[in-house]
């Protein structure tokens, strides 16, 4: 797998749903993980002869664990210094809140928040306007599956999504992209470990393996999950909407 290869999906999704204009300043949420750290490599490589001009930051959040590696933290700065994109590191005590504070056993919907949270803060404070994050195809089909199964709606996120109370603008171009091309690309990049105790014990992680399973017996089916998503027309609900004009009166 080529970078050459993986910049076709990700240009193809910023503009099929237009997530670049012209002058944008971008943060890129850089966790360390393969996904947002391809994304420093994506978008340095398209900057470089796309038609509309645009800057781009990366933003990483030390979270606060204890055993963070600082050496890997100093890696990534190595990395965007390569690709020419200022690095920033924002310090926080969300590990201390989340475990030794709060206690959570699920932490993940708090941590997302206090993360983005965190992120919007350095975004706003550098002038940006779009917040640039790595979910990639893989992601959407679970947070489809995780949407249906424990909430009972049928929902994932958006490509596109703008944050009222800051003004900043999510964007997500990895969507078309497949998880496991990401890993054939990053298998010898700088990746920084997740510190979390609760990695690979969460309801993600439990609807990714699932999936996997399904994909034993069909193993075309996260292709179907994806393609349904991506693709309005093949979405035939509407039979389930109540036509208020003849609902019965209760």
């Amino acid at each position: 797998m080529t970078l050459q290869q993986l910049l076709s999906p990700f240009r193809r999704a910023i503009e099929e749903y237009s997530m670049i204009e012209e002058g944008d300043k971008i943060a890129i949420g850089l966790s360390g993980g393969k996904d947002s750290l391809l994304l420093i490599y994506l978008f340095s490589a398209l900057r470089r002869f796309y038609d509309k001009k645009f800057e781009v930051i990366a933003i990483t959040i030390d979270m606060g664990f204890k055993d963070t590696d600082q050496s890997k933290i100093e890696g990534l700065r190595e990395e965007c210094a390569k690709a020419n994109i200022p690095f920033f590191v924002e310090r926080t005590q969300i590990a201390e809140i989340l475990f030794d504070i709060r206690k959570e056993s699920s932490p993940c919907s708090l941590c997302s928040k206090l993360r983005r949270g965190a992120l919007n803060t350095v975004a706003l404070r550098e002038g940006c306007t779009k917040l640039a994050l790595g979910h990639h195809a893989d992601d959407l089909a679970e947070t489809f599956m995780l949407s249906l199964i424990y909430e009972g709606r049928i929902s994932s996120f958006q490509p596109v999504s703008l944050m009222s109370r800051t003004g900043i603008t999510v964007i997500r171009p990895l969507i078309y992209t497949a998880e496991k091309n990401i890993s054939a690309f990053m298998r010898d990049k700088p990746i920084l470990k997740n510190p979390c105790p609760a990695d690979k014990h969460t309801q993600r992680e439990y609807v990714k393996d699932l999936i996997r399973k399904i994909q034993d017996d069909i193993p075309f089916a996260k292709e179907r999950i994806i393609g349904a998503i991506t693709h309005p027309e093949r979405i035939n609900l509407s039979g389930f909407m109540p036509d208020k004009k003849t609902e019965p009166k209760k």
